[in-house]
């Protein structure tokens, strides 16, 4: 049980978690694996991982501690910031590439190379056993087809020793018969599929289904509202802190889930100052408690 991130912006300002005295990124990420035993890391969404960062997160949690990693944005489809690209890669784009701010196409031996990179980073936590799930969060224009699939093959195909999860934007996935062709496809190739709580679905929860020997289960909130509104910034997207009833309601889908996987993480990426936080806290003792 966690959170997705420790450094959230707003729930530092709040003053609702860290003590007044523990102001570094150390001391922060030593106090959050005193409460919580897995965490979910957002950064390398935006940017490629350092193996130093990595080394120095080895350091700083308990042996028993687990780090899930979102792909960096290039192995998504997603829109990446050309200068996030790091220099060795950059020098293979073509110059209509360079000359823009982001791009979400790019030469197929440059994104392989980025997968080679992404997974030499996290050397230092796979070897310590620190390592989870490696995340794939598709865009919502991620739809099956034949393309997409081929992609979902070539993440296994990079990463072939790693723990994979995989979670798809777009209702067409999870819709029958799309429904009963993908997850016979994550299974086969041992991915996890990520059962979500989230406002993109229609009555907010997705299929729970198990693919994998890992079980990952992501809560994105519920408000709908400012998720589909334009111009809201995206910190008020996650801004939802869910009943308790409601996590009583996944607090049963996790234990059904339970009885298929041999390990779940469950991750609350409700990341508005204290939401997650408090919700992952709630989550542990309906579990402890059931």
């Amino acid at each position: 049980m966690g959170t997705a991130s420790w450094t959230d912006k707003t729930l530092i300002e709040s003053g609702t978690f860290y003590p007044k005295q523990v102001v570094t990124a150390e001391g922060r990420l030593r106090f959050y694996a005193e409460h919580f035993d897995t965490v979910e890391v957002d950064s390398s969404y935006y940017a490629m991982p350092a193996e130093r960062t990595a080394m120095l997160w080895v350091e700083r949690t308990p042996q028993d501690f687990t780090f899930h990693i979102k792909a960096y944005s290039m192995l998504t489809g997603h829109p990446t910031l050309v200068k996030s690209i790091p220099n060795i890669l950059r020098q293979e784009l073509p110059k209509g590439i360079l000359a823009k701010a982001q791009a979400k196409e790019f030469p197929k031996e440059v994104v392989e190379a980025a997968f080679d990179m992404f997974a030499a980073a996290l050397k230092p936590l796979k070897e310590a056993g620190k390592l989870g799930c490696l995340l794939f969060q598709f865009p919502p224009w991620f739809v099956p087809s034949v393309t997409a699939y081929k992609w979902l093959e070539l993440v296994r195909e990079k990463l072939p020793e790693h723990n994979l999860a995989v979670e798809f934007r777009n209702w067409q996935w999870i819709t029958s018969p799309e429904k009963e062709r993908v997850l016979g496809f994550l299974k086969d190739h041992s991915i996890a599929y990520v059962i979500i709580d989230a406002p993109w679905i229609k009555g907010w929860r997705g299929p729970v289904a198990v693919t994998a020997s890992i079980a990952y289960v992501r809560l994105h909130g519920r408000n709908r509202e400012n998720w589909f509104k334009k111009g809201v910034e995206t910190v008020e997207r996650y801004r939802y802190l869910y009943k308790d009833a409601e996590l009583k309601e996944w607090a049963k889908k996790i234990r059904m889930a339970s009885m298929e996987a041999q390990q779940i993480f469950v991750i609350f990426n409700n990341c508005y100052q204290n939401y997650g936080i408090k919700n992952a806290k709630t989550l542990q003792l309906l579990l402890y408690e059931g």
